[in-house]
């Protein structure tokens, strides 16, 4: 069973994400020849806050 973890910054729609996790859940199918029933896709919202590059946090772009 393929359980997919995504990291994204808050702010999405509900229909970009279901977008989203439908276009990972297609590819996940194909790729790896399984189940749409056994993909598994959670996705963590993170403030921008929280997140940081090069030292320096994304609230501060």
């Amino acid at each position: 069973m393929p359980t997919i973890n995504v990291q994204l910054f808050e702010g999405r729609t509900p229909e970009q994400k279901r977008a989203f996790v439908q276009a990972v859940t297609e590819a996940t199918v194909k790729t790896l020849e399984c189940s749409p029933d056994s993909v598994d896709i959670l996705i963590h919202e993170i403030r921008r806050e929280h997140w940081a590059t090069a030292g320096k946090l994304w609230s501060e772009e």
